[in-house]
């Protein structure tokens, strides 16, 4: 199976300071990978390049076999790539304008069915006409998530979705994560601090270390036999920065 993504010698600095330093990455299609470590360990920069906001300072990311090592990224590729941050930023306008304006954007001025779907699974249908600036946290969270699933993007990054959330809106913001997963094959990139979120919902896990890929591999052998011994004290919860 070919890579959705290929980082090969790939680094990111800032200000002279070194944040990333990834000697090779492999991304596979319909897989979830969580990428877990410690703050400032590189990981929302990582999500930067893999949704092409920014370009590395030096060596080779390939999307679907084509290189993406600047951002001269086609629109057609950038289209089939969707990020939600830790803390979104909504239109100021209501529940439903935000689900639509991707649609719009895209050219489909006819999305209501689409929209509807959409807030049902999230939960959202009494908030439809709700404007976004008076919605709670887990609310907003959950928005943002479906504004970008109703894109249908090929892959899906996320950037600690569930972070300072009740654990109502956390469940089912990962109930949502592993139906969209299972039943569309979406490729699903998780920064995480959780790493129990990370052990429910991952297939892979990745640790990164001061903008270093300490160690991937499939969850169960992350968790119970890892191979690295800062990966082994990093699931034990000891301090490893």
């Amino acid at each position: 199976m070919e890579p959705v993504y290929q980082l090969t010698n790939v680094t990111k600095a800032y200000s002279g300071r070194q944040i990333l330093n990834i000697g090779q990455l492999d991304i596979y299609p319909g897989e979830i990978l969580a990428v877990v470590g410690p703050s400032g360990a590189g990981k929302s920069t990582l999500l930067r390049l893999l949704n092409f906001l920014e370009a590395p300072d030096s060596g080779s990311i390939y999307f679907n076999q084509q290189p993406v090592n600047d951002q001269n990224v086609p629109l057609e590729i950038r289209r089939t790539v969707t990020t939600v941050f830790q803390n979104p930023a909504l239109l100021s306008g209501s529940v439903t304008a935000n689900l639509l304006f991707g649609l719009r954007l895209r050219g489909q001025n006819d999305g209501q069915k689409e929209v509807g779907e959409m807030l049902e699974r999230f939960g959202l249908a009494a908030l439809r006409r709700s404007p976004a600036h008076t919605l709670s946290g887990g609310e907003a969270q959950r928005v943002a998530l479906a504004r970008a699933l109703i894109l249908k993007p090929s892959v899906l990054l996320l950037d600690e979705p569930t972070a300072n959330l009740d654990p109502y809106n956390a469940e089912m913001i990962e109930s949502v994560i592993r139906g969209i997963n299972q039943t569309h094959l979406t490729t699903i990139v998780l920064v995480t601090h959780n790493i129990f979120q990370a052990r429910r919902l991952a297939d892979r896990v990745a640790l990164m270390l001061n903008g270093e890929i300490v160690e991937t591999a499939d969850t169960q052998t992350f968790f119970e036999n890892p191979r690295d011994s800062r990966t082994r004290r990093f699931v034990r919860g000891e301090m490893v920065w």
